[in-house]
């Protein structure tokens, strides 16, 4: 493509989540401060990864859910994945995706957009996969333990998940309402949930992770807010990956007790021992 057949592309799509170099042409983002804040993303949980990988991801396999343009899954192939998938839910960002990439003259053979829904589509037939991004995807669903389970059965070793969670101490998901006419929101009903840390590391246990919460070190926190207030964060999962080996700092599970948890933390520690004794009506189904 030529400059001129370039620029009338990126401007043929009504919005950019994203900011891409494409031969010299600027994509226009949406929300500019957000430029900086996909940079932070990237050293925040993208770089230690490939650092834990030796600094290269040659010879994995990249699936990359909600991948929007193929922001993460164009770092993932410059990185030297062998292949990378990404799947989403929308005709556009999938347009926009196989655009980028055949500007950025990406080998065909390296990778694949799809749309589809999640829930849905054949992964098994394209799998296994040795790392598996799930940036922004897991408070716009109802079913988070769900997922887990699904990426699990397809996923080899890394699982990288990036989502807003709730500041409260234990094991605990909110379910709120999100609208189902806002494209870019909820995936299957209008109620979708957030994860407490704790929570986080407990859906991942059964299927075999070990965990870490990626502690956020970044330099300026423009358009990432939430990260500053403790609100969204990163976790890095893996079945086989040493996280010893991790460099990039971590912080604790637990979530400080604050005066208004006690009302719900009470509770729950108290269902807890009940549960624990087998008093009447508390016994855990069987």
């Amino acid at each position: 493509m030529d400059q001129e057949q370039i620029r009338q592309k990126i401007a043929s799509f009504p919005r950019w989540h994203y900011q891409f170099d494409l031969a010299g042409n600027l994509t226009p983002i949406y929300r500019e401060k957000w430029i900086i804040r996909h940079r932070e993303r990237k050293r925040y949980f993208f770089e230690p990864v490939v650092d834990l990988l030796g600094g290269s991801l040659k010879g994995k396999r990249v699936l990359d859910l909600g991948c929007n343009a193929g922001f993460w899954s164009l770092n993932a192939a410059e990185a030297g994945a062998d292949f990378v998938l990404g799947v989403d839910g929308r005709q556009m960002h999938v347009d926009q995706a196989n655009f980028v990439f055949e500007v950025k003259g990406i080998d065909p053979s390296r990778y694949q957009f799809d749309v589809g829904n999640i829930y849905e589509y054949d992964f098994a037939a394209k799998g296994p996969f040795d790392i598996v991004f799930c940036f922004g995807l897991m408070y716009h669903i109802a079913k988070p333990f769900g997922l887990i389970e699904m990426i699990s059965a397809i996923n080899a070793d890394i699982l990288v998940i990036d989502t807003g969670i709730i500041r409260m101490p234990g094991s605990f998901v909110r379910y709120r309402y999100e609208s189902t006419s806002d494209p870019r929101a909820t995936m299957e009903y209008d109620l979708v949930s957030s994860p407490s840390k704790e929570a986080i590391r407990d859906m991942v246990r059964p299927f075999g992770y070990k965990a870490v919460t990626l502690r956020p070190q970044f330099r300026d926190y423009v358009g990432s807010r939430r990260y500053e207030l403790g609100l969204r964060r990163a976790f890095l999962c893996a079945k086989k990956s040493d996280l010893a080996n991790l460099k990039a700092p971590v912080e604790g599970w637990e979530e400080p007790m604050r005066w208004y948890h006690w009302p719900a933390w009470t509770g729950y520690r108290l269902v807890q021992a009940a549960r624990r004794a087998s008093l009447p009506g508390f016994r855990t189904p069987t």
